[in-house]
């Protein structure tokens, strides 16, 4: 990507040699990438419904696959955001109704069930991964019993409110003016 990134570079700007290690911990990068298969999957089943219902012999279901998709869609946009957990969350979820959907579909009458039983096994690994992802990025909170840390006497100076006050007797010391901290 470096590379890319030189070229639109101008004339005396530094170059790139070399990348190095991401900043984005393991957890972050399988959001991004679970995020990401997430809109191309809700992209296929929003716009191409009847491939999907044919593939696994469930016709006349193009309307709940096209609710799935939207459903992708979004899961994925959440777990690209700021809040990946709450999308990732939302792909466990979609996860169990997907599963659901798809054993409605294990008929005697189906003569696709060998596809619906890949499709159960592949959703079943990606549930495995959405979890643990939803897991890993949850967010940090301290524990229940933990003591609050309260500030009230702090006044965001190094040496306190009196040190600033101080620092301006100094200042207006030196340049011949009335100590006063209010800007005219």
């Amino acid at each position: 990507m470096f590379h890319f990134s030189n070229f639109l570079r101008t004339k005396g700007d530094p170059k790139i040699i070399e990348g190095g290690q991401s900043l984005k911990r393991p957890a972050d990068q399988l959001a991004r990438a679970l995020g990401w298969f997430s809109i191309g999957l809700g992209a296929v089943e929003l716009l191409a419904p009847r491939r999907v219902t044919q593939a696994l012999g469930m016709e006349r279901s193009e309307t709940l696959v096209r609710a799935f998709g939207l459903r992708e869609i979004m899961a994925g946009i959440m777990s690209l955001s700021v809040d990946k957990n709450a999308g990732l969350w939302a792909r466990v979820g979609g996860d169990g109704l997907d599963a659901a959907a798809l054993l409605s579909g294990l008929t005697a009458d189906n003569p696709k069930k060998g596809n619906i039983a890949l499709a159960l096994l592949m959703v079943g690994g990606i549930a495995m991964l959405d979890y643990r992802a939803a897991q890993d990025t949850k967010p940090l909170r301290p524990a229940r019993d933990a003591r609050r840390k309260l500030f009230p006497n702090r006044s965001g100076y190094p040496r306190g409110l009196e040190g600033a006050r101080g620092v301006a007797r100094q200042i207006a010391a030196h340049t011949n003016k009335s100590p006063s901290l209010n800007p005219s």
